[in-house]
C-alpha cells in the first residue's frame, strides 16, 4: 500500500481493483449489513435466493432499458440509478455469492474467456 500511495502522490493513478478483490468488498459489505447472519452457503435453497437475487437486479436492468434509462443518473436522496447502476447491482450481488461460496471468480472468468476463445464465430447456431 505505501507504493501505491507514494505512486498517487506522484501523479500515477493508483491500480484498479482486482476482481478477487471486488468479491472481497462485496462480501464483506454484506456481511456487515447483516445479509449473511443466518445464510448456510452449503444450503442449495440459499444458492438458489441468491441467484434469484441476481436475477430480479438483471430483471431491473431489463426495465431501465424498456423505460430508456440507458445511462446513469442521481436521484435527489442521491441513489445512482439507470442501466449502469442496475448492472453494477448484479455485478455486487455476484462478487457476494462468490464470495460467500468461495468461488475464485477470477479464475473462472480467466477460464471461461480462454475456452471461449476456442469456439466458432458465432457457435451453436444462435441468432442472439
Amino acid at each position: 500500500h505505501r507504493c501505491e500511495v507514494h505512486a498517487h502522490q506522484r501523479g500515477v493513478p493508483p491500480a484498479p481493483p482486482t476482481i478477487s478483490s471486488l468479491v472481497h468488498t462485496a462480501h464483506e459489505a454484506a456481511k456487515a449489513k447483516g445479509w449473511h447472519d443466518t445464510a448456510d452457503p452449503s444450503s442449495p435453497v440459499q444458492v438458489l435466493a441468491w441467484l434469484a437475487l441476481m436475477h430480479s437486479e438483471v430483471s431491473e436492468a431489463v426495465e431501465d432499458v424498456r423505460r430508456g434509462m440507458m445511462t446513469e443518473d442521481v436521484r435527489e436522496d442521491g441513489k445512482p440509478v439507470g442501466l449502469p447502476s442496475e448492472l453494477a447491482d448484479v455485478a455486487i450481488r455476484l462478487a457476494d455469492t462468490c464470495g460467500a461460496l468461495g468461488i475464485d471468480l477470477d479464475g473462472a472468468i480467466r477460464r471461461k474467456l480462454a475456452y471461449n476463445a476456442t469456439r466458432s464465430h458465432r457457435h451453436g447456431g444462435k441468432v442472439a
